[in-house]
């Protein structure tokens, strides 16, 4: 398995610690039993700690599918270079650094960081279409 394969896993596990943030923030605020029950009613809005959460949570998941299918093309194509594990791993890295700093709503190395994730994106593509 290549590095950039682990690194995209990696990905997923970022994912998922995102989804459970957001996800017991929200549920610290609603309650067990609104979570649980049909959400028939409207619920408060979201504290701006977990609105955040929830908005680098629907950040990620916009370019996730598009890491995934870069690196797996990349896997398949055997096109894997030093640019492709670059490019991951920037793209992790930053996502990861990415979270609390929206958590804690510092915007504009908040965006320098989407920013370096994005380039890390379009190195592995780049290597795909060279």
């Amino acid at each position: 398995m290549t590095t950039e394969l682990v690194l995209l896993g990696w990905t997923l596990v970022l994912a998922l610690v995102q989804i459970g943030l957001a996800g017991a923030l929200r549920t610290s605020e609603t309650g067990i039993g609104f979570n649980v029950s049909a959400r028939d009613t409207e619920a408060p809005a979201p504290r701006p700690v977990t609105a955040r959460l929830q908005r680098a949570q629907a950040n990620l998941f916009e370019t996730l599918p598009l890491f995934a299918a870069a690196v797996l093309i990349a896997h398949v194509a055997q096109r894997n270079s030093d640019a492709t594990l670059l490019g991951a791993q920037l793209y992790l890295g930053a996502r990861v650094l990415y979270v609390p700093l929206y958590a804690f709503g510092v915007p504009l190395l908040r965006t320098v960081v989407w920013a370096v994730s994005i380039s890390g994106l379009i190195m592995i593509i780049k290597a795909i279409l060279a």
